[in-house]
């Protein structure tokens, strides 16, 4: 039934545009692929089982963001099930509170560190501190690269693959514009793979023909203070030809409401917010109530968190990284209740609690 609502909006933009109908159709069907229900596990099936009783720090960028604060949740509820301790130290979206709770977590001396969400490059004199130390590293979102990130001594950088992500939400954007879209891309330059994304979308859009009307960076940690009057004057500046607000995180879509609001816009009207991840609650509630989001391509952040655990498991008994990365998929309103989307996250119904536990012995 998912797969039919997808398919017949992917009919009615088609026809809707003919001229330019070949190009909508091969941009929503590969956004179609990943807007399916993930009833398969495709990770690992096999690992060293728990290592017993060890304490982790979580070194949170913002416990504010719905990613972070979503891949935390899922941290904790994975360190449960293996048995250890984990204390989460909130960097309150700032470099320098970042950096005191490294240093916290360093007078902690843990037994393993999970870095959740802010660039290795920022904290890397404290990264090698805790290299020398041997405390073993795992992160989310710490780079652009999965898996592996020797040069920042992590043993691992857990992610779906941002560039997919990024190319999803360029296209969804470039077929529901009807091949014409007028696009402003919201980022931060603090973050290497922030700028990567979008990079990517930028590169997407143009390349099918879409125009980017500006390539905005402005910080994560300041969106509430920063978007309502950004919003203001990128309406009045482009007035209907912009289309499509894509982002590099929801987050920039919680402060946008209010402002598109007040210049008459409908909550279902352009532009239209589409994040490139991470697929937020705040979002969910947005896409299901028509209420300035059309669409976030949303990473497991619960899975995540429960393959960092699994990595760092990986580390502390001294074997190779898990090889796996994460799925993402396209949430729009005609899919919001597949995957977990009753409780307002992308939870996909792959077993992936019970396949890690097996494999911890748990």
């Amino acid at each position: 039934m998912l797969k039919s609502a997808l398919a017949v909006s992917i009919l009615a933009l088609t026809a809707a545009m003919p001229a330019h109908a070949d190009a909508i159709s091969d941009a929503m069907a590969e956004v179609q692929k990943y807007a399916g229900e993930k009833t398969a596990w495709d990770g690992p099936t096999s690992g060293p089982t728990a290592a017993s009783a060890k304490k982790v720090v979580v070194l949170a960028a913002d416990m504010k963001n719905g990613g972070i604060l979503g891949v935390t949740n899922g941290i904790e509820e994975a360190a449960a099930k293996i048995g250890w301790d984990v204390t989460v130290l909130d960097g309150a979206g700032s470099v320098q509170s970042r950096a005191g709770a490294f240093g916290q977590a360093l007078a902690l001396k843990p037994d393993g560190i999970i870095i959740n969400g802010f660039d290795a490059v920022e904290q890397q004199a404290a990264l090698k501190q805790a290299c020398d130390a041997g405390i073993p590293m795992v992160s989310w979102h710490a780079g652009p690269v999965i898996g592996p990130d020797p040069a920042n001594c992590l043993f691992a950088n857990v992610s779906t693959d941002a560039m997919e992500v990024s190319a999803a939400a360029g296209k969804w954007a470039f077929a529901d514009a009807g091949g014409k879209p007028g696009v402003v891309i919201f980022t931060d330059s603090t973050y290497a793979i922030a700028i990567a994304k979008a990079d990517k979308i930028k590169e997407t859009i143009e390349k099918l023909g879409g125009t980017v009307l500006e390539y905005v960076d402005t910080p994560i940690a300041d969106t509430s203070n920063r978007m309502p009057t950004l919003t203001t004057s990128l309406l009045q500046k482009y007035g209907a030809s912009w289309t499509h607000a894509l982002a590099i995180n929801d987050i920039y879509f919680d402060f946008m409401g209010p402002s598109l609001a007040a210049a008459g816009i409908p909550g279902d009207g352009a532009p239209k917010a589409v994040a490139a991840g991470d697929g937020s609650e705040s979002a969910y509630q947005r896409i299901r109530s028509d209420q300035y989001q059309a669409v976030t391509v949303a990473e497991p952040l619960n899975l995540q968190g429960w393959q960092l655990i699994d990595e760092l498991n990986r580390a502390v008994s001294k074997v190779e990284w898990s090889g796996y990365t994460s799925p993402l998929h396209v949430v729009t309103k005609a899919n919001i209740s597949s995957d977990g989307g009753d409780k307002n996250i992308f939870d996909p119904g792959n077993g992936y609690r019970d396949q890690y536990a097996k494999i911890w012995g748990k």
